[in-house]
């Protein structure tokens, strides 16, 4: 209770000090007048008793000193004084000033721009209650070629409540649906999830309710729950739209629900969420491997629960399963498991790597301007020795010493942090201009209070840190020869010397791994961007279609828009060809179904493996300009004729018919053999194309289909034109349009805007790593030119004795250049060290480029010679041109 009422007491204090301040002064007053009236009464004179009032009550200056330490706040008016104190020395010293707040505004503005995406994809949680209890389980085929298959209806009814470490376990799939009233359409993402989805994640509707397990037919589905900004902006936040209908893909649902504002699953937009209906066929045990990385399943552990015994639980129930699977040997031989793993560290474990390491060169960019200013800061404490010791030798102590240093290095880098918020500020900005917001949960990146306060403390412990060696050095010199130093006008101490040169090799090493590693991106995206994407990727506008059920029940119906659309769009002026096809490459979607080859025996351990697979209509192959290699490409008549034909990629004509042609083999769609009448005759061959990334490296396979065999309610149309692929978009909406007034385009982009987006996760890593070198270098270069040049000052009257003497001014110049090479080999000795470290850590976001690359590390060293010698330059320049005379008459 004392405690709580001294800090009350100062804390007043604190807030009122003026009156504080004037009420001791009062009371003082008071003192000396009562005490005054005092002895006047007992007969003393008024002058004699004030002087002696005053002469025994002490001096006002002392008791208002001794009231404040009573207090605390003389703690406070020290730290204030010894802040003015150090704001007028840096006022003194505006180049050092300039230079050590933009070293620390640069480098901390770097760091707080990429712990921005750090903090708000890796570090944040999800916005869920208990976030570390969600898990996503999926299934792999790794030997069939499929890493991730997501997981099936099958799987969701088989698991559901009969996995003792789940609480809750729900499924849901992306999409996009078409919302809105006839002529007023517009295309939406959407979510269709299980009943217990929300109840899985902890956050439900904040008006109405969720679905129920009775809405999850086709006949009984014709519900909806509406996203918060959707609500807001579609219905202007009516809070009587609940129990009202909207149409979703031409059919009327029923609005039960709104989520709250901070609802987001993962890097989802979705605008409605719809339930995830389906038929008994589809929950049968034949579909439970038919996921196609499409169906994704999450579930909550209990509060006791490990993810280890999830997945030993999970196990368990697959191989009691399979014991009665027909499919079971094949499923072992194609590598099958279920993965329990984290929600959130599944979500965002393709660009971990990246971030860590942008962080981590940040970092390096960091240590190496705190270096430059630690090394800035020695010299500039070198040429104030002499006044440090006479300051200590007229009483001043070893901790008000090393309180000015704390004081002054935390004001500099307060500033600089300050500083660092504007430019991490703009950096941020700049992600998103870099397409960092399509990172996975990448939306989430901002700059806000959080993040200002992890900066503002890192700047106070950073000039804690930058003290450390300062107070070290001021306190280590001995005062006799500190006050004889300048009269001496002698060099400065070996061990300062020593020390000022480590931290300029540590400079050149750290800048040298941060241009070997940017050398590394850089060479690592210009070979992704160099390769092919097996088309002819200029001028090729695409975009996505939906077709409502509704509207279009069957495949006939499907074919027969797709067929009217794709004859239109060729009638374009300025359209060469036009085609569609249900899945474009570059779109993001890399789902991947088996196909059997007629004769193909399965080998010991081979099963059947995960291909591409495609329907297309119009002239497709000509649009995307595909390249032939045998054979034929397919045309609109193939969807007509009772024969089935199909088109393969090289790579799989190469898999099955190594030796023989693959013209006129027979296969069928799926994983089983069927009837003859339903085998496809490959009736042409063409190259192989990428379809998730310029970077894909298996040799996966692709099976080109007539579109009536793979129709889907969604699917792309690719137009090849002679115009900018831009201006077309407008046209391609009116065409669509007038086929269907109710049907809009979405996701319209050039195929090569949709390959350079697939490249945002090498490219920015790339240009920031640039970035961060090419600072690190200036800073590099500002430590070095730092260093010699006040071991030119120093060295100065040594100089201009021996030049009296007969040194040759190269000489002189050659022998600071010399020192600048000396740093400049120690430096790159321990940066080649750092950086084949560095090249081994980098070797999963590496594409084609081995981790020690003699060309990159040559050209590295060949800058940093360029930028040691430019800086050695100057100094060892005008240490040539020192006057004897003038060296020689300074003392």
């Amino acid at each position: 209770m004392n405690t709580l009422k001294r800090f009350r007491s100062f804390f007043r204090v604190l807030t009122r000090r003026r009156e504080f301040e004037e009420g001791m002064t009062e009371e003082l007053r008071f003192h000396i007048e009562q005490y005054t009236d005092d002895l006047v009464r007992s007969g003393m004179s008024p002058e004699k008793a004030v002087r002696l009032a005053r002469r025994e009550l002490g001096s006002s200056i002392n008791i208002k000193a001794d009231c404040r330490q009573a207090f605390g706040v003389h703690l406070f008016d020290e730290l204030r004084r010894q802040l003015s104190y150090a704001a007028r020395l840096l006022r003194k010293s505006p180049g050092f000033t300039a230079t050590a707040l933009l070293t620390i505004a640069v480098c901390f503005g770097a760091n707080l721009t990429i712990f921005a995406v750090i903090d708000s994809v890796l570090l944040r949680p999800l916005p869920f209650p208990e976030p570390g209890r969600l898990v996503t389980v999926f299934n792999t085929y790794p030997k069939a070629g499929v890493e991730r298959d997501g997981s099936s209806l099958t799987n969701y009814y088989e698991r559901r409540g009969h996995i003792p470490a789940f609480t809750s376990l729900a499924i849901y799939r992306y999409g996009t649906e078409i919302i809105g009233e006839p002529g007023s359409t517009e295309r939406q993402q959407t979510m269709r999830v299980s009943p217990d989805f929300f109840s899985t994640l902890g956050l439900g509707p904040a008006i109405g309710r969720t679905f129920t397990d009775e809405e999850t037919t086709s006949e009984t589905d014709h519900v909806a729950i509406l996203s918060d900004a959707f609500w807001r902006q579609r219905y202007n936040a009516d809070p009587n739209l609940i129990g009202k209908r909207i149409r979703v893909n031409s059919v009327p649902r029923t609005v039960i629900g709104v989520l709250p504002p901070i609802f987001r699953f993962l890097s989802s937009d979705a605008r409605v969420y719809l339930p995830l209906a389906s038929r008994p066929e589809d929950r049968a045990p034949s579909r439970r491997h038919s996921g196609g990385n499409v169906i994704q399943m999450i579930a909550r552990l209990q509060p006791d629960a490990t993810l280890a015994q999830a997945q030993s639980e999970i196990d368990a129930q697959n191989a009691a399963l399979e014991v009665d699977d027909p499919q079971a040997k094949m499923i072992a031989d194609a590598g099958f498991r279920s993965v329990v793993i984290s929600l959130h560290a599944d979500h965002v474990a393709a660009i971990r790597p990246t971030l860590l390491l942008l962080q981590a060169g940040a970092m390096a960019l960091l240590l190496i301007g705190a270096v430059n200013l630690i090394n800035l800061l020695l010299v500039r404490a070198s040429g104030r020795v002499k006044e440090l010791a006479v300051r200590q030798a007229l009483g001043a102590s070893r901790g008000y010493v090393v309180s000015e240093v704390v004081v002054e290095t935390t004001l500099l880098t307060l500033v600089g942090g300050l500083l660092g918020l504007a430019i991490g500020s703009g950096g941020i900005h700049l992600l998103r201009l870099l397409g960092a917001d399509r990172l996975p949960l990448g939306s989430r990146i901002a700059f806000d209070a959080r993040l200002a306060s992890v900066a503002l403390v890192a700047a106070i412990i950073m000039g804690i840190v930058f003290a450390v060696p300062i107070a070290g050095f001021n306190l280590r010199r001995h005062l006799g020869n500190a006050l004889q130093s300048e009269s001496r006008s002698g060099t400065s101490g070996r061990a300062a010397q020593i020390l000022r040169h480590t931290f300029v090799v540590s400079q050149i090493a750290l800048a040298f791994i941060l241009l070997a590693g940017a050398g590394l991106l850089s060479l690592s995206l210009q070979r992704a961007m160099a390769v092919s994407p097996g088309f002819q990727s200029d001028h090729i506008l695409t975009g996505q279609i939906l077709l409502p059920w509704a509207s279009y029940p069957d495949r006939t119906a499907r074919l027969t828009f797709v067929e009217s659309l794709t004859d239109k769009i060729g009638r374009m002026p300025g359209v060469l060809s036009a085609g569609a096809v249900n899945n474009v490459p570059f779109s993001g979607h890399s789902g991947k179904s088996a196909a059997t080859v007629m004769g193909h025996v399965l080998r010991p351990g081979e099963s059947p493996r995960g291909h591409y697979s495609y329907g297309v209509a119009g002239d497709y192959f000509r649009a995307m300009g595909f390249s032939l290699r045998a054979g034929r490409f397919l045309t609109a008549a193939d969807s007509h004729r009772s024969e089935r034909v199909c088109v393969v990629d090289e790579d799989f004509a190469r898999y099955y018919w190594p030796n023989a042609s693959a013209l006129g083999q027979r296969l069928w769609e799926g994983s089983e053999a069927g009837k003859d009448a339903e085998a496809f005759t490959v009736v042409g061959v063409v190259g192989r194309t990428k379809q998730a990334g310029l970077t894909e490296e298996g040799a996966q396979g692709a099976v080109y289909y007539p579109y009536i065999f793979r129709t889907d309610d969604s699917f792309f149309v690719a137009v090849r034109t002679i115009l900018p692929p831009e201006s077309l978009e407008l046209t391609l909406q009116n065409v669509v349009r007038k086929v269907d007034p109710d049907i809009p385009v979405s996701d319209l982009r050039p195929m090569e805007t949709r390959i350079a987006d697939s490249l945002v996760a090498r490219r920015s890593p790339a240009l920031l790593a640039g970035l961060f070198s090419g600072i690190a270098l200036l800073l590099t270069a500002i430590g070095t030119y730092g260093v010699l040049s006040y071991a030119v000052a120093q060295r100065r009257r040594e100089i201009g004795l021996r030049m009296a003497l007969g040194a040759q001014p190269g000489h002189i110049r050659g022998q600071f250049l010399y020192l600048s090479l000396r740093l400049l080999a120690g430096g790159v000795l321990l940066g080649v060290i750092g950086a084949w470290l560095t090249g081994q850590a980098m070797r999963a976001v590496l594409f084609h480029v081995p981790a020690f690359h003699l060309a990159v590390l040559t050209g590295a060293l060949c800058v940093m010679v360029l930028v040691s010698l430019a800086a050695g330059l100057l100094p060892s320049h005008r240490a040539a041109r020192i006057s004897p005379m003038d060296a020689l008459a300074e003392e």
